[in-house]
């Protein structure tokens, strides 16, 4: 399984960007695709998380109602949808997948290459 994760770019406070991870290979049926972000000095970080079957997802706490992820089966792409984007948002993001419902960073297999958010006051 290889990631792509796109869409990262520079923002202004109050914006909103979309970043994209696009897998190929096999996905099973059951996996699950989470977002992390790791800001310069700081330790990776869980933003939230989809299973590919249900589409349940569960985000951080300091994610929910900003941040929504879904998916395309058909085009095996997961997608974040950052809204009301403050500078504490400016990371990179990265995608990953692995069978665990979970948080924690080390549960997932495969991690995309991750893509730079930059939010400006």
């Amino acid at each position: 399984v290889q990631l792509q994760a796109s869409g990262g770019g520079l923002v202004q406070t109050g914006g909103s960007l979309r970043l994209a991870c696009a897998a190929s290979g096999r996905i099973l049926t059951n996996y699950i695709t989470g977002w992390f972000r790791q800001a310069p000095g700081k330790e990776r970080e869980f933003v939230g998380l989809i299973r590919w079957s249900s589409g349940s997802t569960y985000y951080a706490d300091s994610m929910k109602g900003r941040f929504t992820i879904s998916k395309d089966n058909a085009k095996k792409t997961v997608v974040l949808q950052m809204n009301s984007l403050k500078p504490e948002d400016t990371a990179l993001y990265y995608c990953a997948t692995g069978p665990a419902f979970s948080n924690v960073a080390r549960d997932y297999e495969y991690w995309g290459q991750g893509t730079q958010v930059t939010v400006s006051s």
